[in-house]
């Protein structure tokens, strides 16, 4: 047995059949561990490595696995028939990925080395060398770009933005993988014309970027928070109306002169 099938990695959920976080059917592994702490998160149980309790609809449920990638391999080979019938494939997800690199790399070989294709999602927050380590095994980068200003970026994720924009600008240069750019449109955060602009117009800056995906922001994590003891920062935020997303659509449009979706 190759020695990377038995690299270990933490996650709290696979979900299969999902038609989100790239292309087809894809199988989606949550990987544990966060180095941001965005309001907004939908998946608060992710941002600590650690095992933890959360409640569920008044049950204790535990949160944290660890797993090795052969064993994570057996649930995504289950699905294969389908991967092949809509390019579908496994993505990365969590948290982010970054977190447990070689985990993530060995994954990600295991699955392109079986014919599968990869996808990440993944705010790009670490040392370039350990992105450079995965981009060989990864089809597509689902790349997240909150925001072009540093400071507002700080205020509502916990750390500023320049290590990630600068890695975006290293992964569009490498052209080692199909670039997404993925904008979370947050009420308050950055939901204007002017924000989504800067935003499309970095990515059509860099170059090599596939298009863009606007995120718009939901309310399903909420309950989580309670689950897990915390408060949830967002307090009675509503998601943004259909029509403001369309206009922020054609504003993103306009500005890289791309294709750009909303969702995905």
């Amino acid at each position: 047995m190759e020695e990377y099938l038995q690299t270990k990695g933490r996650i709290f959920d696979i979900q299969r059949y999902s038609i989100h976080d790239g292309m087809g059917i894809r199988t989606i592994v949550f990987l544990k561990g966060c180095v941001l702490r965005c309001r907004w998160c939908c998946n608060p149980e992710s941002q600590e490595y650690k095992i933890q309790t959360m409640y569920v609809q008044g049950e204790p449920k535990i949160i944290g696995e660890d797993v090795t990638v052969k064993e994570v391999m057996e649930t995504v080979e289950k699905d294969r028939v389908y991967y092949r019938r809509t390019g579908g494939g496994l993505t990365l997800s969590g948290g982010e990925s970054l977190c447990q690199p070689a985990f993530a790399r060995d994954l990600l070989r295991a699955a392109q080395e079986s014919g599968i294709n990869t996808a990440m999602e993944s705010m790009g927050c670490a040392d370039y060398r350990v992105i450079e380590e995965i981009l060989p095994w990864l089809d597509q980068y689902l790349l997240d770009i909150k925001h072009m200003n540093s400071a507002k970026h700080k205020e509502f994720t916990g750390r500023g933005n320049e290590l990630m924009l600068e890695n975006a600008r290293k992964i569009a240069a490498s052209g080692q993988t199909e670039l997404s750019i993925r904008i979370p449109v947050i009420p308050g955060f950055n939901d204007t014309k002017e924000e989504i602009r800067d935003i499309a117009r970095y990515a059509k800056e860099i170059g090599n970027v596939k298009r863009i995906h606007l995120l718009p922001y939901h309310r399903l994590g909420q309950d989580k928070y309670a689950g897990l003891g915390r408060e949830y920062l967002m307090g009675d935020v509503e998601p943004p109306e259909n029509q403001k997303m369309e206009a922020l659509l054609q504003t993103a449009e306009e500005a890289s002169q791309m294709e750009c979706q909303i969702g995905g």
